[in-house]
């Protein structure tokens, strides 16, 4: 049977959220002594504190510090717990009291108390004595009257931490009952109308997790705030929120300053006032567990969040298809683009859940695909979605002509002209028949036929002369059959001399000539 030691429980007891979210400072009412856990009574203040009374100052062997009373202290306008006094003899006995929670009409009261009850301190069989729930109602005189055990309370596990909903029809509460997923999980139990209490039930996977969580606390709008030491938050017990009324969303840490390296519990908030109160035993503090409060400067955005991510093969052979774009779309709407790395693998994260999305795959010689995924009402899921793209028959039979047809005529020579001239020679038409070669049996090319001319006579002149051998070079290849709108002309004079032999450099005739020049290019 799993044990909960009172020290831990009383004493250290998916979504991190921003920093400087809210503004908090430690209260003048801590002590060296352990102080923690407030809960709301009207316009007062319940808490619970280990320092000395003169009635209860027995120490328990846990941390050798007095056992726990419940202190009630009004709270001034800076927050402040001021006036403090033991809250009640009644409720008061010489072992812990702690974490009190009051019905809205404070006739009320539910709170935790170590296994003693009528003057009987009882114990498990392995010999430790657990925590208990206890109920109390306010008597005629002001005083708290039939104090009753929780019947859900046993000697052999622990029961404590109770919270209520806020139409006070739920008592949430935490115990490491059999059931629990955990060291200590949260419980809920229907407050039936005839006042009995319907049975425990574990808040399951969305809250609860193999470690400990503790403190549960209902704010008026419904949002679950509570403590836990397993879901990789910054140390100790992290503080998280989570919607009671929303499965699908997973809870959201608080973040800095609420959480620390250290415990920080029992936070507790007044969501019209937007401040509160939490515990923790972070350095810097005055004793032990400090009472700290809070003003929250921006609420905690809670979400269904969900990731889409697969990877883009190749649907005829399965291989990974690298340099693929994969686009997102929520109905017409593109959220997002990206191009796939090496592995060939995409991801979305941030979905909300519930809802339809579109993702297409595009790369250059294959069709495009498309899947279509909807995504479910769970937290913090990843959804796997694979793309196949089908090779593209017709591109790539283009493509490869293309490249034949662009090797062929990379393999023919660059036509040149006699000085000042723009008629074809004969060792120039050789090259041009090849051309035409080329031409009659790619069907879908278009060329263009660029001209150049050496460097001497004007740079006008020049511009002209290039024209010329371009538009001599177009016209005989017409004359050899081919379409006259597959072909263009383009002169650039001597703008792009292929030596040295600019303006007013001395060179051979041989230099020249190379500049005197045709070349080709596919344009289509």
């Amino acid at each position: 049977m799993k044990k909960i030691i009172l020290a831990l429980v009383f004493l250290s007891v998916g979504y991190v959220y921003g920093q400087d979210n809210y503004q908090i400072k430690n209260l003048e009412v801590n002590t060296k002594y352990s102080d923690f856990g407030v809960s709301y009574y009207g316009s007062d203040a319940i808490y619970a504190s280990s320092k000395p009374q003169d009635n209860k100052s027995r120490k328990n062997w846990t941390n050798g510090q007095p056992y726990l009373d419940l202190y009630r202290g009004l709270i001034d306008g800076t927050g402040e717990i001021i006036d403090s006094e033991s809250f009640s003899d009644q409720i008061d006995t010489k072992y812990h009291e702690s974490n009190a929670v009051f019905t809205k009409d404070l006739k009320t009261v539910y709170f935790t108390r170590n296994n003693y009850f009528d003057g009987d301190y009882r114990k498990d069989t392995l010999g430790w004595n657990n925590l208990k729930m206890f109920r109390a109602d306010v008597g005629d005189q002001g005083d708290w009257v039939n104090i009753t055990p929780m019947p859900f309370n046993d000697d052999n596990y622990s029961v404590g931490h109770p919270a209520l909903s806020p139409d006070e029809h739920t008592l949430y509460f935490i115990s490491d009952m059999p059931g629990s997923m955990g060291q200590t999980d949260i419980f809920s139990a229907a407050i039936n109308a005839d006042g009995s209490y319907g049975a425990p039930m574990n808040l399951g996977s969305q809250v609860n997790t193999y470690g400990k969580e503790m403190f549960p606390y209902v704010s008026q709008k419904g949002n679950l705030y509570f403590s836990s030491d397993s879901r990789g938050g910054q140390g100790g017990l992290d503080v998280y929120v989570v919607p009671l009324n929303n499965k699908s969303i997973a809870p959201v840490n608080l973040g800095s300053p609420i959480n620390s390296s250290q415990d920080d519990f029992a936070f507790i908030i007044n969501n019209e006032k937007k401040n509160g109160y939490f515990s923790s035993n972070r350095t810097g503090g005055k004793g032990d567990d400090d009472i700290y409060y809070f003003d929250e400067l921006k609420a905690p955005e809670m979400a269904c969040s969900q990731v889409i991510a697969g990877t883009v093969r190749d649907k005829s052979n399965g291989a990974l298809l690298p340099g693929a774009m994969v686009t997102l779309y929520k109905g017409s709407e593109k959220i997002e683009s990206i191009i796939v790395g090496a592995d060939a693998r995409f991801s979305f994260p941030k979905m909300d859940c519930a809802t339809s999305y579109r993702v297409t795959g595009d790369k250059e010689y294959y069709q495009g695909a498309e899947e279509t995924v909807t995504t479910t009402d769970e937290a913090d899921l990843e959804l796997g979605l694979d793309l196949n793209l089908n090779p593209d028959k017709a591109a790539i039979a283009a493509a490869e002509g293309l490249d034949r047809c662009q090797y062929a005529l990379d393999n023919i020579n660059t036509i040149y002209f006699d000085l000042d001239k723009y008629y074809i020679r004969p060792d120039a038409a050789i090259e041009l028949e090849k051309i035409v070669k080329v031409m009659n049996r790619c069907k879908d090319i278009k060329i263009e036929a660029r001209s150049h001319t050496d460097s001497r006579a004007s740079d006008a002149y020049n511009v002209t002369l290039s024209q010329n051998r371009a538009q001599s070079t177009v016209d005989y290849i017409v004359s050899r059959g081919i379409l006259a709108d597959r072909l263009t002309a383009k002169g650039f004079g001597e703008t792009q001399l292929v030596n040295r032999c600019s303006n007013g450099v001395k060179c051979s005739e041989g230099e020249h000539q190379v500049n005197r020049r045709t070349e080709f290019v596919i344009v289509r």
